[in-house]
């Protein structure tokens, strides 16, 4: 097989992100891109950075004064897990976009020294065209999987589409006093932000601190919306969603302790979808999962089918490998001694840590 022709005058080159001519442009390609994700866009990985006090970077490859390819990326140094050079970073996708006539292979090198430089020891690519196995490289294909399907014609039909046990707690949820919001206002970042610290608690998880969420929302302006389900007026589960080519990805979401009982999750979700179809979406993509958690199952319940993901990571010579892995021995204990924290403890201690987890 021949390899792909490649322009001599092809060239490599980080982006100044602080030229707003430059954000537009990036934003114009991964808008046209087939592949590309609300994870490649600057509205994310410029966004992200500054919240977190991080640092995004992107790398491009231009032919005749045209992108041909986009590797967005952050910068991320936590005191717990080392640097890290993401694409990208806080999110479940990323990684390298190409059209007809880009050097996959120069972006890749041009990525090593970069990573290098910043004495990054580590790099995940989350999706994208992925390097080979090798030199540096290790390829995870079982590790996530993905779950994305058609929104339904019409709220009868959703709610049909539904496996029967599931649709069963659904129907249930619409026959509970909850009164269901969408907005982007002060109420509902606030609203949301007191849900999800609760429920990441609950989990285990140190909280992300407020502003990420807060420039996301801002970052995306229309393309995003925070729904929330109430219970005699108080937030019992809320949802931040982003919105990209005529799909609705709910991104941060939780609930109560109480969400359970009023089954306020499965609300959410049903209403997420109503809500979604209303504003022309046409794909309900429930995002990635760890393969076999809890997580991966109610997807399932609802009738999501798993996709595989890809994720290649690349360390450094003489470096170990990163772990970041929740199912590890070392953090399922730090996650049950979490998960018994007084919650405004948690609450505080919760960002400082999650800035840099990435």
């Amino acid at each position: 097989m021949n390899a792909p022709f490649v322009p001599l005058s092809v060239r490599t080159r980080l982006v100044d992100l602080g030229d707003p001519n430059e954000i537009a442009r990036l934003e114009g390609f991964v808008a046209r891109h087939p592949l590309g994700t609300p994870f490649h866009r600057p509205a994310w990985f410029v966004s992200v950075a500054r919240a977190t006090g991080n640092r995004a970077l992107a790398l491009v490859q231009e032919h005749e004064g045209a992108i041909v390819a986009l590797l967005p990326l952050d910068a991320i140094h936590s005191p717990v897990f080392g640097r890290l050079l993401a694409s990208t970073g806080f999110a479940v996708g990323g990684g390298l976009l190409v059209t007809d006539g880009a050097d996959p292979a120069a972006m890749f090198a041009a990525l090593e020294e970069l990573a290098l430089r910043l004495t990054c020891p580590t790099i995940e690519l989350r999706g994208g065209v992925l390097p080979d196995d090798g030199g540096g490289w290790a390829l995870r294909t079982e590790s996530h999987a993905n779950f994305a399907r058609a929104l339904a014609a019409d709220d009868e039909a959703q709610l049909l589409d539904i496996p029967r046990k599931q649709r069963a707690e659904v129907r249930r949820a619409l026959g509970i006093d909850l009164t269901v919001e969408v907005g982007t206002a002060e109420a509902d970042r606030a609203a949301h932000y007191a849900v999800f610290c609760e429920s990441y608690r609950n989990l285990g998880t140190p909280v992300f601190p407020r502003a990420l969420l807060d420039a996301v929302v801002d970052g995306f302006g229309e393309d995003a919306d925070i729904l929330t389900v109430r219970h005699q007026g108080k937030p019992v589960a809320s949802v931040i969603s982003v919105y990209h080519q005529g799909a609705v990805m709910p991104y941060w979401g939780g609930g109560t302790w109480d969400a359970r009982r009023l089954r306020a999750n499965d609300r959410m979700y049903y209403e997420l979808m109503r809500h979604a179809r209303r504003r022309g979406c046409t794909v309900f993509d429930f995002g990635r999962s760890k393969t076999g958690s809890g997580a991966y199952h109610f997807k399932r319940n609802w009738g999501f089918e798993p996709e595989p993901l890809t994720y290649a990571t690349w360390t450094a010579p003489g470096n170990p490998v990163r772990d970041a892995n929740p199912a590890s021995g070392k953090l399922s204990l730090q996650i049950k001694l979490w998960q018994r924290l007084p919650l405004g403890i948690a609450n505080r201690l919760g960002p400082l840590i999650a800035r840099g987890i990435g």
